[in-house]
């Protein structure tokens, strides 16, 4: 055989490979080759498959009791429901919405934008920035464990993350687009249009995409983001080495009656779900933020907040719905510092029952900074994709 045939010959293989990942690039109707997923069909850590294809999260604190039967700051106590039941395809198609400025008006802001992964899914501003440079009244808040809350935002106006997701979606001041920009936008794009048919396999695949499959999509990212598993909870679970001497002085000052922290901010997710008047101040003499107050139309709520959860909360600073403290160390000033301290003229707030006097010590304030950055655990951090369907850069540098 001549050199020439065998070349020809040889590169038959290659020709066909090609045209294989043509065909799947350009999607056509299935044949008799079976379809390559282009989304990952593992569930994220912290979550087992089931037989429907259904992630259900998996943790060490599923093998305790409910978690209020064991006393405020119980360590080995139970978690809230989560919200769980995704497959890897919405969740994994979730995350790269999540990354993907296109979802903005302009194609220059994406969730993570605000809430960025390597700041503790928040931003590190003490207000978030947003569509054409707007400064917003209140800080990102984290998104770490969102799975297990039942009310959304700083004031709690949202009861689900599909909710919550419409907020800054379609705010002038946030993201600054429309449903039907939106839903236009992302039916131009032929890679998000396999990607949906990918994680929606239920319905036609040649379908347009659906506002309720983005909702859902995110919305199914956000719920895999679980953080269980810092020095704390191995301490928790039994492991009494994982914390230090200082750490754990730290951990009984948090639970004691005196600080009275575990109080609003239980364990083992370490807020409690309510809200909470705290009076702390606002940035630069600005009017006092009503808060909880308005969405709920309850003046009782004047000044209300949700109580944030603490899990990575050394990554998220600066501290409170305004960011007016910088560092843990001032947070903990403030709740030493009298009831009502900070509270401006004027106002007659009606300040949570927790928040008192309690004269604690600076070697005690030392010691719960200590504590508080035992809750740290990125252990599962997601994978920032490299490139977006959309062809635009993510918003976060992988």
């Amino acid at each position: 055989m001549k050199k020439k045939d065998l070349l020809i010959k040889s590169s038959i293989p290659v020709l066909l490979a090609a045209l294989l990942l043509l065909h799947y690039a350009f999607k056509q109707p299935a044949t008799d080759y079976e379809e390559i997923p282009l989304l990952n069909t593992d569930c994220p850590p912290g979550f087992k498959r089931n037989a429907n294809n259904e992630c259900i999260a998996q943790n060490l604190y599923m093998q305790y009791d409910s978690p209020n039967n064991k006393g405020v700051g119980g360590l080995q106590t139970g978690l809230p429901e989560i919200r769980d039941g995704f497959t890897p395809q919405e969740i994994d198609l979730g995350r790269y919405l999540f990354f993907d400025p296109v979802l903005s008006g302009d194609g220059t802001i994406s969730c993570a934008s605000c809430h960025d992964p390597g700041k503790g899914f928040s931003d590190g501003l003490a207000t978030s920035i947003g569509a054409n440079n707007h400064t917003l009244k209140r800080a990102a808040p984290s998104l770490w464990n969102v799975g297990y809350l039942k009310k959304l935002f700083w004031d709690g106006r949202a009861s689900s993350l599909e909710e919550q997701m419409k907020g800054p979606l379609f705010s002038p001041e946030e993201m600054n687009n429309t449903p039907d920009n939106l839903i236009h936008t992302l039916n131009s794009i032929e890679q998000y249009k396999l990607l949906f048919a990918e994680a929606f396999p239920e319905r036609d695949r040649n379908a347009p995409i659906k506002l309720a499959e983005v909702y859902t999509s995110v919305a199914a990212f956000q719920a895999s983001l679980v953080s269980l598993n810092s020095k704390y909870d191995r301490y928790a679970h039994g492991y009494h080495q994982a914390l230090n001497d200082k750490e754990i002085e730290g951990m009984n000052v948090f639970r004691s009656f005196v600080a009275r922290c575990a109080e609003c901010h239980t364990p083992p997710l370490f807020t409690n779900q309510q809200f909470a008047v705290i009076g702390s101040p606002e940035p630069d003499d600005l009017p006092l933020d009503p808060g909880a107050e308005i969405p709920f139309q309850d003046k009782t709520l004047r000044g209300a907040f949700k109580v944030p959860s603490l899990r990575n909360i050394e990554k998220t600073a600066p501290y409170m719905h305004s960011g007016k403290f910088k560092t843990l160390r001032e947070v903990v000033e403030f709740y030493t510092g009298g009831r009502g301290h900070a509270v401006p003229e004027g106002e007659d707030l009606i300040i949570h029952w927790h928040i008192w006097e309690p004269e604690l010590s600076e070697y005690e304030l030392d010691r719960l900074v200590d504590f508080l950055k035992t809750l740290t655990d990125e252990t599962f951090t997601p994978e920032i994709p490299q490139t977006l369907p959309s062809g635009l850069n993510p918003t976060v540098k992988p």
